[in-house]
């Protein structure tokens, strides 16, 4: 997982300025349909507290980011929230939440590692518990300002989530251009 960028306060400065135009309010209303109100929500890369402020509309939610200069500025502009720092891989928190959202986080990490999460997510899930999570579409990866970005297709993030998921949404959607991202959400099969 690539951390370097985020954790410098210039390289958190220039995100935060380039995040004001990401609206993801679209896929919070998806996840309506799904998570009922007042249901506990882990959000995985709360990063800005721009879709952390929505979410906390709706549910009782705990975010989180691995960095902690993106931690001290959520706790700044948030200091009713509760924040934590996880690793988004390993997921070491104590408690169990309904859901758990994470927009445009998991991209940073490799496919073994992506395999790892899940089954951190799983084990960090209530029985029939939600996962809302959005990644870049396409093929391979890439260093993006020094950030490791991994995109995937539908078919890799049915093929990674089924085993332990039904989905119940994987589609395309526009960020920045027509059908350059993907949104999953699925409900953790009973054990």
């Amino acid at each position: 997982m690539s951390t370097e960028y985020y954790n410098s306060k210039e390289s958190v400065a220039d995100y935060l300025k380039a995040a004001t135009e990401v609206d993801s309010k679209q896929l919070i209303e998806k996840l309506k349909a799904f998570l009922s109100a007042d249901s506990s929500l882990l959000e995985l890369g709360s990063g800005p507290g721009t879709d952390w402020r929505v979410l906390n509309e709706t549910y009782n939610v705990i975010g989180s980011d691995y960095s902690e200069e993106f931690l001290n500025h959520l706790k700044a502009e948030n200091p009713d929230g509760e924040f934590h720092q996880l690793n988004a891989i390993t997921l070491e928190i104590e408690q169990q939440f309904d859901g758990i959202y994470a927009n445009k986080v998991l991209h940073h990490l490799t496919d073994e590692e992506l395999e790892k999460s899940i089954a951190a997510q799983l084990e960090t899930l209530n029985q029939s518990g939600i996962v809302c999570l959005s990644f870049w579409k396409g093929e391979g990866t890439e260093v993006f300002k020094g950030m490791f970005v991994n995109y995937h297709t539908a078919s890799e993030l049915k093929s990674l989530f089924e085993p332990q998921f039904e989905i119940l949404v994987l589609e395309e959607y526009k960020e920045f251009e027509e059908g350059d991202s993907l949104q999953l959400i699925a409900k953790r099969k009973s054990s």
